[in-house]
C-alpha cells in the first residue's frame, strides 16, 4: 500500500498515512482539526536498465548524452587501471 503525505493548512504539521488506492484522502488534521492538503512526494525507486522508453527509444539529444556518459565512464576506468599498476625493475 502506498504512503501518502499530507500538510495541515492550519498548524502546518506534515503527516504520512498508509492508505489503499481506493481509500478516500484524509481531510482533517488529527492534531488540530484543520484542513489537510495532499502533497506530491518523490518516489523511492528509480527505473534503470533497458526495457524503458527513455533507454530504448531515446531522442537524438539523449543518445548523445548517453554516449558521452559511457565515454566518461570508460575514461575514468582507464585512469584507474593506469594508476593501479606498479612498476617493477630488475636489479
Amino acid at each position: 500500500m502506498p504512503i501518502y503525505e499530507y500538510l495541515c493548512l492550519k498548524c502546518e504539521k506534515q503527516l504520512e498515512a498508509v492508505q489503499k488506492f481506493s481509500d478516500a484522502p484524509l481531510s482533517t488534521c488529527p492534531e488540530c482539526g484543520g484542513d489537510l492538503k495532499k502533497l506530491i512526494s518523490s518516489t523511492s525507486f528509480v527505473l534503470k536498465g533497458t526495457g524503458w522508453y527513455v533507454t530504448d527509444y531515446p531522442s537524438p539529444e539523449r543518445k548523445k548524452a548517453m554516449a558521452e556518459e559511457k565515454k566518461a565512464a570508460s575514461d575514468k576506468g582507464q585512469e584507474k587501471k593506469k594508476d593501479g599498476k606498479t612498476e617493477t625493475t630488475k636489479v
